[in-house]
């Protein structure tokens, strides 16, 4: 991955010091190794002081453009394959202007969960060095060797997407061909009974301490004010006032990304509680791939999605049973 960053880091400088860009949107280090966080970097020796891209780098750069799109000059952004799909949906419902964003496809390899590392026994990470599936974890206490498919991301572990969108590309390494169900979790939680659902759903949710990362950290979520923040609904709490308030906000959320939700998986990966919100997406995404034909939102920067298109022959919301439709 050291290879693919130098070569970002040379190109990101190229495009500021040429004026060609006014901005970058990537990674910038963190206090630890395994926190780089996305950042702007407005001149070349910022770049030099703090870009980084590594297998820490999980991060959905797409929401950022949201704002960033709208200045002045033209903004480069690094965007990984998954991203380009949230891009691309942000750009249909004009969030982004995309005549303002140079993009460049870089590759990903599959982010690491410093979570999932942590529970295989390993704390206080200095660094990690990835050799095909091996990952040898560098902590206070020695080295540790891991197997990467166990420790990689949610959203990384099910991934088959490709790049939708680019203006130029910086890839080194070819992509491995995988076979994958990303609904094998939901086809799991479909084979319960309905107490067995909802103890499930009761045990997550109730998790939940409202601090909004999910919903700030969406793509999807890209409202300017939320209904959550009304005062005056009844359900601006920042804790949970009664078990129906957290069940609430996070089915209402589900709901109002429907249709528009990549699966992106960022509302897991920065959940501090480590709740599986994406289940809830992709339970949606399943039911309407069955109802209406598979789709995947962000493959397009234009048409409709399922639930904006209507035709006399769609099918029913009470003819579809776990994601198969009758």
């Amino acid at each position: 991955m050291k290879d693919v960053e130098l070569k970002m880091l040379e190109r990101a400088k190229e495009l500021l010091a040429s004026g060609e860009v006014a901005r970058v949107v990537g990674w910038k280090k963190g206090d630890f190794c395994y926190d780089p966080s996305p950042a702007v970097f407005k001149t070349v020796e910022e770049l030099e002081n703090g870009f980084v891209y590594d297998y820490f780098c999980g991060a959905n750069l797409s929401k950022y453009l949201i704002d960033v799109s709208k200045k002045e000059g033209k903004t480069a952004v690094f965007l990984k394959p998954c991203d380009t799909y949230s891009f691309n949906q942000l750009v249909k419902e004009h969030r982004i202007k995309r005549e303002n964003v140079y993009v460049i496809a870089v590759e990903c390899m599959a982010k690491l969960d410093i979570e999932k590392i942590k529970a295989k026994g390993v704390s206080f990470v200095t660094g990690v060095e990835v050799v095909e599936k091996d990952v040898k974890v560098s902590s206070l206490y020695g080295e540790t060797t891991l197997y990467k498919p166990e420790i990689v991301l949610e959203k990384c572990a099910v991934c088959n997407k490709t790049h939708q969108v680019k203006d130029e590309e910086i890839i080194l390494h070819e992509r491995p061909v995988r076979d994958v169900n990303r609904f094998a979790e939901v086809e799991k939680l479909e084979a319960m009974t309905e107490d067995e659902r909802f103890a499930f759903w009761k045990e997550q949710l109730s998790k939940c301490i409202r601090c909004n990362a999910c919903r700030n950290v969406c793509p999807a979520c890209s409202c300017i004010k939320c209904v959550f923040d009304n005062p005056n609904s009844g359900i601006a709490a920042k804790a949970n006032d009664s078990e129906f308030e957290e069940k609430m906000f996070h089915i209402i959320r589900a709901y109002h990304v429907a249709g528009r939700c990549t699966d992106c998986g960022e509302c897991s990966r920065v959940c501090p509680q480590n709740i599986p919100l994406h289940l809830l997406n992709r339970k949606f995404i399943k039911d309407m791939d069955g109802l209406y034909g598979e789709y995947q939102a962000g493959e397009s920067s234009e048409g409709k999605t399922p639930l904006t298109s209507y035709t006399e022959e769609d099918k029913e919301p009470n003819d579809v049973f776990n994601g198969e439709a009758k």
